[in-house]
């Protein structure tokens, strides 16, 4: 194991982390707040929040918090009265998410109990005409060869609401032509070999709306053809990074493609039909939550995760919690820093934060002389990369 840099944190001007927190979360409980019509109470708690989290220090939770003892355990106890910004991103990053869940009264007593702040946001998505576009891209996918298919799907899914099925079936050789290629690494080769014949596909999802659905309609591929026996959806018990999918989110998108036409229906229905027979089943693991590493997640996660026959875990934050949120030299080996995960894994993500391992040099060196630095968190780059046992 190559030396292991310390974790990110946000006390850096300048640094992504650090406009994440004075910038990013100011602008997201506005968003919040004008979404839902909030009374006095909401509003006061989200002014607190932003006030708390720019200048102010770790608080405690609510006593009566159902999750207290949990986050004590994930380290809230030795963190307060600390400054946000002197505390690892991850951990403050997911402390906001969770603040603000209070400030809007989600875990109740309470007429907002349980109401997801940032459901209007995914609704929209799923509404929206460029997603009637995609999904009817799905027919002219229809009469391609399966593995085709399979290819296509799984490049929608890594690319979440950026991919344009009908872009990539017309021109399937843009990759090759661009000057630094999306694909960063391309570990796809090995994704497909491990999906052949697997039992059992763990898919741990990121984002709901758009982003869900590709996942989706990847594993309806999957179990129809035959490539795979079962699969669990890993989402959110709660809502997270506000588009995060939870088990609502899995549902509305599950009914934005039966009420669709053509091929798309045909996938919502074999999906359907796969949750009422235990082919697909939805997990909602507390520890997807926590902000913490994967290399520090409970026995029975691991225990869970070790039974499958893989594991892909979608998206940037849970990539940044694979491979530890630290800033790795970009060649450290994918399969060093996932060498304690129970088992085969696959991660699909698209690059929108600076933590990064398995490139080559030359990639790099291409990556670094077009953009800088840039490369890293502008979410044109994208990455599949396997660890096969």
């Amino acid at each position: 194991m190559p030396h292991t840099p310390p974790v990110l944190h946000s006390d850096e001007p300048g640094s992504f982390p650090y406009s994440v927190l004075a910038e990013r979360h100011p602008a997201i409980v506005r968003q919040v707040r004008e979404a839902f019509p909030y009374g006095p109470d909401q509003h006061r708690a989200l002014d607190a929040l932003v006030e708390n989290c720019t200048k102010g220090v770790i608080e405690p939770l609510p006593a009566d918090a159902p999750d207290r003892d949990r986050w004590a355990a994930w380290g809230a106890d030795e963190y307060i009265g600390r400054s946000w910004f002197d505390l690892p991103w991850l951990w403050s990053e997911s402390w906001f998410y969770r603040r603000l869940l209070d400030a809007v009264g989600y875990f109740g007593p309470g007429p907002w109990q349980g109401v997801d702040p940032f459901r209007p946001f995914k609704l929209a998505e799923l509404d929206a005409p460029e997603t009637d576009e995609e999904l009817a891209a799905l027919d002219d996918l229809a009469d391609r060869p399966a593995d085709e298919q399979a290819a296509a799907l799984l490049h929608g899914s890594l690319w979440g609401n950026r991919a344009d099925l009908g872009f990539r079936l017309s021109d399937e050789h843009a990759e090759a032509r661009a000057a630094v290629p999306g694909l960063v690494a391309d570990d796809s080769a090995a994704l497909r070999s491990l999906l052949d014949g697997a039992d059992t596909l763990c898919l741990v999802a990121d984002n709901a709306g758009r982003e869900l659905v590709p996942d989706l309609l990847l594993i309806a591929h999957l179990l129809t053809h035959g490539r795979i026996r079962r699969a669990v959806l890993h989402v959110k018990p709660y809502p997270y990074y506000v588009s995060d999918a939870t088990t609502a989110d899995v549902v509305d998108a599950l009914r934005r493609l039966t009420r669709s036409q053509g091929a798309a229906a045909d996938h919502g229905h074999t999906l359907w039909s796969a949750m009422a027979d235990g082919r697909l089943t939805v997990r909602a693991h507390p520890f997807s939550c926590a902000p913490l590493p994967y290399e520090d997640m409970p026995d029975d996660l691991r225990a869970e995760l070790a039974d499958g026959t893989l594991t892909v875990l979608k998206g940037d934050l849970n990539y940044r919690r694979l491979v530890g949120d630290r800033r790795w030299p970009p060649t450290t080996p994918f399969a060093d820093v996932t060498a304690y995960f129970p088992g085969p894994v696959a991660a699909l993500r698209t690059l929108k934060s600076d933590v990064i391992t398995g490139l080559t040099p030359a990639t790099e060196a291409a990556l670094v002389a077009a953009e800088g630095q840039r490369w890293r968190t502008g979410g044109t780059h994208a990455l599949i990369q396997v660890r096969q046992r």
